[in-house]
């Protein structure tokens, strides 16, 4: 008899995963053997053990008020210290991701105190030709204001289906959302400051502080090569959906970079590098949103010098319609429907299987409203005898790459898990 081997437990580096309670009512994070169960338990209610394995199954809770202020109570809560939160397949139907279902992404403490009014956004840096101060009101006003709908996921979405288990928030499927945001191009302020010749990364600061609490400690500070922070798709945004960054979400000014890792689209920013050399601030070395750079066995060791930087998001689709565990009337076709995104490239197609993946049938798929927005897809679909099946989505990018239908390339912090999403229905 095989035994799962144990979830490692965090080392001191890694203290932002776990820590004090949340105030407020709180779930306590999930281990992969409890979400294995929590899943199982679903399918004593649903009638059936095959739930237990399904990618996404969402059992129906009893109704909750919201845990976390300002957010649908449908929310998971992974992690209190920081908190980190994820939204069950089913709440994210919408064509643009409603702000109280997006996933909250932290790695320290969010400020306490903000003041519009005087907040500032510092641009310096070896490459930068001049350095300047922007109060919010000088980036309203000097430069175009543009609102685009760009899709938003954590590179470790996904994490909790990695065998060994991988460290970090147990991820499932809800670390995603594609809201439109309002901003400035990144671009413009660039031009503004000026670029050297040198230049070469883009890194920013944050106004969150570490969960030690030591002065001067950051959490995180990442950033992209300069040729993604000139796209015309990146952004620094001050809205979200029409209204004000919520304070989960970077109020009062955040980065906005469509399909590459969230952890590239700093939160509270208050302050942009021009760099001449790859960024070298926390979470940017070392093991930290990067895989390897040549495939490996599970749980084999791989050395930092042998890890790459990730950047566009692979290609990856969600069926948000319907809910994993749904009954359905034989002879009447479903409306299955979700949502399909591919990093910088867009999705040529998506195909459903109810037979594990032995046929495919293709689905109607809408063009993005805009680079890096998801697409939308959907599919009519008849079963031929009652009974238990299970829908899989597939998508394919324009270059032609699908989604494998198992998890792809074990890495040491679980990261890009785009397999084939799947939920179960009963047919009667």
């Amino acid at each position: 008899m095989t035994t799962e081997p144990e979830t490692p437990k965090p080392d001191a580096n890694q203290r932002e995963e776990t820590g004090a309670p949340f105030s407020g009512q709180v779930s306590k994070p999930l281990s992969r053997r409890g979400f294995v169960s929590r899943l199982t338990c679903a399918a004593s209610l649903f009638g059936t053990s095959q739930l237990s394995v399904l990618r996404g199954a969402s059992p129906t809770l009893p109704h909750q008020e919201p845990r976390i202020p300002g957010k649908h109570p449908g929310l998971t809560i992974l992690n209190d210290r920081p908190l980190n939160a994820e939204t069950p397949p089913h709440l994210l139907d919408d064509r643009v991701t409603p702000a109280d279902r997006l996933f909250i992404r932290n790695n320290g403490r969010p400020p306490e105190a903000v003041d519009p009014e005087t907040w500032r956004l510092e641009i310096g840096g070896e490459s930068a030709k001049t350095s300047k101060s922007y109060s919010l009101n000088d980036i309203k006003k000097r430069f175009t204001e543009v609102s685009l709908q760009l899709t938003l996921e954590c590179g470790g979405n996904g994490r909790a289906e990695f065998d060994p288990p991988a460290r970090g928030n147990q991820w499932t499927l809800g670390a995603v959302g594609c809201p439109l945001w309002t901003g400035i191009r990144l671009a413009d302020l660039l031009e503004d400051v000026g670029l050297k010749e040198d230049a070469v990364y883009l890194a920013y600061l944050g106004a969150d502080s570490h969960l030690s609490g030591k002065p001067g400690k950051k959490p995180i500070s990442r950033g992209v090569p300069i040729h993604k922070a000139l796209e015309p798709e990146s952004l620094i945004a001050w809205a979200i959906n029409g209204a004000d960054l919520p304070a989960h979400h970077g109020y009062p000014l955040r980065l906005v970079f469509g399909g590459w890792p969230g952890s590239t689209s700093g939160k509270w920013l208050n302050q942009l590098l021009i760099r001449n050399r790859v960024h070298d601030g926390p979470k940017m070395g070392g093991k930290s949103y990067r895989v390897p750079c040549f495939p490996i066995a599970p749980g084999e060791k791989v050395e930092d010098k042998d890890m790459c930087i990730i950047e566009s998001m692979p290609v990856k689709s969600l069926i948000t319609a319907p809910q994993s565990g749904t009954a359905h009337k034989l002879g009447s076709p479903l409306e299955v429907r979700g949502h399909c995104w591919a990093g910088d490239l867009a999705v040529d197609r998506v195909d459903v299987s109810i037979d594990y993946g032995q046929t495919w049938q293709k689905s109607h798929l809408e063009e993005p409203v805009n680079r890096f927005a998801w697409q939308h897809w959907r599919a009519q679909i008849s079963f031929p005898q009652k009974g238990y099946f299970e829908i899989w989505a597939r998508a394919t990018d324009s270059k032609g790459r699908m989604q494998p239908m198992v998890v792809p390339g074990w890495n040491p912090k679980g990261y890009l898990n785009n397999a084939c999403h799947r939920v179960g229905v009963r047919l009667a």
